[in-house]
């Protein structure tokens, strides 16, 4: 089965201004055959992560969020995962990293400019729009 977890961290909460202090989310995704497994390989690469990258820095807690598991995916209609709706305008920029690897972080800074993504101090372009 395919497992995917989805996780909350907060890092560097010992800094003392705001600013200083991250939150964020991210998934693991893993083939196994008991949950158990699935979760065991979840930790270890956690620990990985932080003894090799820059992602949980300072005092850090990881927060086990949910837990999917997926025999097999549709080849007809696409599988929506983890749609969040968070109140307000998206005033703060975050750091985005899609598949890290050990060969590199990949990770791009995300920032909303009145309405308008972007990714790298460059504009991301528009993939859909829906007005009333």
């Amino acid at each position: 089965m395919i497992y995917i977890g989805n996780f909350l961290h907060l890092t560097d909460q010992e800094k003392k201004t705001e600013s200083e202090r991250r939150h964020g989310e991210f998934n693991l995704i893993v083939e196994a055959e008991q949950t158990e497994k699935a979760i065991h390989l979840f930790k270890e690469r956690i620990v990985e992560l932080k003894e090799s990258s820059d992602f949980f820095k300072g005092d850090c807690s990881v927060f086990f969020n949910q837990l999917l598991g997926i025999e097999k995916f549709s080849k007809t209609k696409a599988t929506i995962l983890n749609y969040k709706s968070i109140a307000g305008d998206p005033v703060m920029p975050f750091i985005g990293c899609s598949l890290p690897n050990s060969e590199g972080d990949a990770c791009s800074i995300y920032e909303w400019k009145d309405v308008t993504l972007e990714i790298d101090s460059e504009k991301s372009d528009l993939f859909i729009e829906f007005k009333s």
